[in-house]
C-alpha cells in the first residue's frame, strides 16, 4: 500500500514491532558485537547484512534514510554527513579522473566550487550550461566521456526553475543518469524521479530539519538506471570491486541497490562523511512536520512575493510560483502546490541599498542559513557566492543586488510588516 506524502512524512521508514521503541532509537555507538570471526569476515565481503563500524552505516541513519526514500519514490538512500558531501559522493560515485559531467550552470555558490575548482583538481571536467539553453546548446555540451547530467529542481537563489523532463531525456539520450538537487522544493512539492531523474540529493539541513539544528545531507536512487547497458561507460557497476573480494554491484544488489551499496562500500568507507545519528534522529523530527511546515512556507514566499512586486522600492522579484514570474509555467508544471519560501529580489541602490536594507530589518536575520522555521536574509554576492566572479555570479542568474529571503512559518502580516517598515 502506498500511503499519502502527509503519511509517509510521519510514519514512513520505521514501522516498529511489538513491544519496539515508538520513536526511531539513537544507536549511539561506533560498533557491534558479534559472536564469530567468521560472520564478521562475511559482514566485511559484503555477504551478510548488517553493522560493523558507524563510520560505514547506522541503523538510526538507515531508518531516516528509508523515510526520505519513500518520500521520493526511490528504491535505496542514504544519508551523509552534509549535503556537499551528497552533491560529492553523487557525481564521485560515477565519475573519475578523466571523466566529465554537463551541469546546469543555476547552481548553489558551494557547489558551483566543489564542481570547477575542487572536482576539477581531480581530474574530473564539468561544463556548465544555462537551466534555459536550446535542445542543441544542451547536445553540444556532451562529450564521450560524460558520466552524469547535474541540476537543481529550484536552483539556490536563482530560483530558476530547471526542465526535469527535458534535461532527463537528454541524458537518457546520451546513457548517463540525471542527479537532481531536490533541497529547495523537497519532495513535498517535488518528486523528480517521476519526471525522469535517477538520482535525488538533498541538503537536509534545509527543510527537511527545518529548525537549523542539524547539518546533514541524502542521497535517493532511482533504481531505474540500467548501469548493465553501459558496461564500458559504468565499470565500477558492471565488474569486479578488488577491494570488496570481487563483488559485481549489479550482479550481487541489483539496479534497486548497485548505487547505494557502491556509494556506502567505497565512498563511505574511504571517506567517513557519515551523519551523526543524533542529527539523523532530529533531522526525522523535521520530516515529521515537513508537510505542514512546507505549506506555510510557500503561503508565506507567496504573499512576500506579491507585496515586494508591488512595492516601488524594489527593482525586480523572482518567486516561480508568483503569476508573471519568468518560471511561472515551469513552477505549475513541476510544483503544483508551491516552490518553497525563498525569495530573491532587487532593491533600488543595487549592492548598498541591499545591505542598507537587510540592517533594518527585526523579524528577518541576517543568516547563511536558508529554508527553516525561522525568516532569515542574506546578500549572495557577500556570503555564499562571494568567491565567484561577475561572469560566474551572471552565468548562475545572481546579480549583485540580489537578495535571497527566505520566508519562515511566522505570521504573514508580521514579515510584511517588517519588510515594509525596511524599505521604508
Amino acid at each position: 500500500m502506498n500511503n499519502s506524502i502527509e503519511t509517509t512524512c510521519v510514519q514512513g521508514g520505521y514501522r516498529p514491532k511489538n513491544g519496539e521503541p515508538r520513536q526511531v532509537p539513537i544507536y549511539q555507538s561506533t560498533t557491534w558485537k558479534y559472536d564469530t570471526s567468521e560472520f564478521m569476515g562475511k559482514l566485511f565481503d559484503l555477504e551478510e547484512a548488517g553493522y560493523f563500524y558507524t563510520r560505514l552505516q547506522n541503523p538510526t541513519n538507515d531508518l531516516v534514510a528509508a523515510k526520505i526514500c519513500e518520500l521520493e519514490g526511490g528504491s535505496a538512500a542514504m544519508l551523509t554527513s552534509s549535503g556537499q558531501a551528497a552533491s560529492f559522493f553523487s557525481i564521485f560515485n560515477l565519475a573519475s579522473c578523466g571523466d566529465h559531467i554537463v551541469s546546469s550552470s543555476a547552481l548553489y555558490g558551494g557547489t558551483y566550487n566543489l564542481f570547477a575548482t575542487t572536482m576539477k583538481r581531480m581530474g574530473i571536467e564539468f561544463s556548465f550550461v544555462d537551466p534555459d539553453c536550446s535542445d542543441a546548446e544542451l547536445e553540444a555540451a556532451f562529450k564521450p566521456n560524460t558520466k552524469a547530467v547535474f541540476g537543481e529542481s529550484v536552483a539556490n537563489p536563482a530560483l530558476s526553475v530547471l526542465d526535469i523532463e527535458r534535461f532527463a531525456q537528454a541524458a537518457h539520450a546520451h546513457g548517463v543518469p540525471l542527479i537532481i538537487d531536490n533541497t529547495f522544493p523537497t519532495p513535498v512539492n517535488c518528486r523528480p524521479i517521476e519526471w525522469g531523474a535517477d538520482i535525488v540529493i538533498h541538503s537536509t539541513t534545509k527543510y527537511m530539519d527545518g529548525h537549523g539544528a542539524a547539518v546533514g545531507g541524502c542521497i535517493v536512487d532511482a533504481g531505474k538506471f540500467d548501469w548493465t547497458k553501459y558496461p564500458d561507460k559504468f565499470p565500477g557497476f558492471t565488474q569486479p570491486d578488488d577491494s570488496y573480494h570481487g563483488v559485481v554491484y549489479t550482479e550481487r544488489f541489483g539496479l534497486e541497490g548497485a548505487f547505494i551499496v557502491k556509494a556506502t562500500a567505497q565512498l563511505m568507507r574511504d571517506l567517513g562523511s557519515i551523519q551523526s545519528p543524533q542529527n539523523a534522529f532530529l533531522l526525522n523530527f523535521g520530516l515529521e512536520s515537513l508537510h505542514l511546515r512546507m505549506a506555510k512556507h510557500c503561503e508565506n514566499g507567496l504573499a512576500v512575493a506579491r507585496f515586494l512586486s508591488e512595492h516601488p522600492k524594489v527593482s525586480w522579484v523572482r518567486f516561480p510560483s508568483l503569476e508573471g514570474d519568468k518560471y511561472y509555467d515551469q513552477a505549475c508544471k513541476y510544483l503544483p502546490n508551491g516552490s518553497c519560501g525563498v525569495v530573491s529580489f532587487g532593491v533600488v541602490g543595487g549592492r548598498e541599498g541591499a545591505e542598507a536594507f537587510m540592517k533594518k530589518l527585526t523579524i528577518a536575520q541576517i543568516a547563511t542559513h536558508v529554508a527553516d522555521a525561522r525568516t532569515c536574509v542574506l546578500h549572495p554576492a557577500n556570503a555564499t557566492h562571494r568567491q565567484m566572479t561577475d561572469e560566474e555570479l551572471a552565468a548562475a542568474g545572481i546579480t549583485p543586488d540580489l537578495i535571497r529571503l527566505s520566508c519562515g512559518i511566522e505570521g504573514t502580516e508580521d514579515l510584511i510588516a517588517d519588510l515594509a517598515a525596511a524599505l521604508g
